[in-house]
């Protein structure tokens, strides 16, 4: 970021490149839209040009990417209680209520047989796990293990005390282990 302030072009792609996927995955799981994902994250780069000089160097870089994500994913959130119809990326009605997106229904040709017949099912009932979660544990769970920040990131990009980011993550897996207890032996086998 100090090259990219210093008038260094080629430093923007590099924190691009650096950044991007784990800025992608987690701005994808608040906001579960992948063309949407993908706007939040280019926007929040626009926003990191745009306030390049607002960056503090006692800061990481990843910490402050992922605080502009999270309230671009906020913003998003907000507009999306005003709308009148659903997007087209939204879930279809299903027999069970709802069903895939067309995004879910390209298959994964690297899926393994063993995996194939459990994992509809599984990533199905981890999502609903994940999005049962309370908004500050889902959050939180969210900057841990999509974004992999640490604790003390977690806490600068929420606002809260670290104390309170650990306690979040704790209640986030108590909660998720138990709403997936039934497939702890499948886990161990795979």
């Amino acid at each position: 970021m100090r090259a990219f302030r210093a008038g260094e072009r080629w430093a923007l792609g590099e924190l691009i490149a650096r950044h991007k996927t784990a800025a992608y995955n987690f701005a994808l799981r608040q906001v579960r839209q992948p063309d949407l994902a993908s706007d939040v994250v280019q926007d929040a780069f626009v926003r990191v040009v745009q306030g390049a000089t607002e960056f503090r160097e006692s800061a990481r870089f990843s910490t402050w990417l992922f605080t502009i994500i999270r309230n671009l994913c906020i913003d998003h959130a907000r507009k999306q209680v005003h709308r009148r119809h659903p997007s087209l990326d939204a879930q279809r009605p299903g027999e069970d209520g709802e069903g895939p997106t067309l995004g879910d229904l390209v298959p994964d040709p690297n899926v393994r047989i063993d995996r194939e017949a459990e994992g509809p099912t599984l990533r199905k009932r981890i999502q609903t796990a994940v999005d049962a979660l309370p908004d500050e544990q889902r959050e939180v769970f969210l900057l841990r293990e999509v974004a992999n920040l640490a604790f003390k990131e977690i806490a600068e990009v929420t606002g809260v005390p670290e104390n309170t980011v650990k306690s979040r993550m704790r209640y986030a897996l108590e909660r998720l282990q138990e709403a997936l207890a039934e497939y702890e032996e499948l886990a161990r086998t795979l």
